[in-house]
């Protein structure tokens, strides 16, 4: 196995919705977000994606729609030659208070275990603070983008030390060291 990201999915490969994604229609990628994901399978990098999908529990789609809109997707990934290797999401509502919903770090406990590998210093790229504090308490490398609610976490992020990207392919581009 070479090296590891972890990728958010709404507001980081997709357009996000307040409204949520609730369909295959509805999944519309960021412009130059999965190019970037083929750009990190060429270095040899794995692709994961771990999303917090509150649609689920809330029952505005059922896991069949989620899977639909996942295949969606992968299709268009595989097109521009790109690939996301595992998908890890969390179906329940804020108020289940669970251990797998984003700022939790269950997600990314998940994916340890289930890749057998350690999370130290992996980047995690997200678009919200839930997604660097899950990523702080797994151990792993937060990193926001601007796109999604990413301009909104921007001054907490910089208070955090976070490192802070315009988009997914500035990020892809700093974690492989492309000017």
């Amino acid at each position: 196995m070479g090296q590891l990201v972890i990728l958010d999915r709404d507001g980081v490969i997709n357009e996000d919705s307040n409204a949520f994604i609730k369909s295959p229609a509805e999944w519309r990628p960021i412009p130059g977000s999965l190019e970037a994901i083929a750009r990190l399978n060429r270095a040899s990098y794995q692709v994961v994606v771990a999303t917090n999908q509150s649609g689920v529990g809330r029952r505005l789609f059922d896991i069949r729609t989620l899977t639909a809109i996942h295949q969606r997707m992968r299709q268009e990934l595989a097109a521009v030659g790109g690939r996301i290797d595992a998908i890890f999401f969390c179906p329940h509502t804020p108020e289940a208070e669970c251990a797998c919903r984003k700022p939790a770090p269950g997600l990314f406990r998940e994916i340890q275990e289930r890749l057998q590998i350690s999370l130290e210093q992996v980047p995690a790229i997200g678009d919200s603070m839930r997604d660097m504090l899950a990523a702080r308490a797994a151990g792993a490398r937060p990193m926001l983008v601007l796109t999604g609610k990413g301009q909104s976490m921007r001054l907490a992020a910089e208070a955090a030390g976070v490192s802070i990207f315009t988009d997914l392919n500035a990020a892809v581009h700093a974690i492989l060291g492309i000017p």
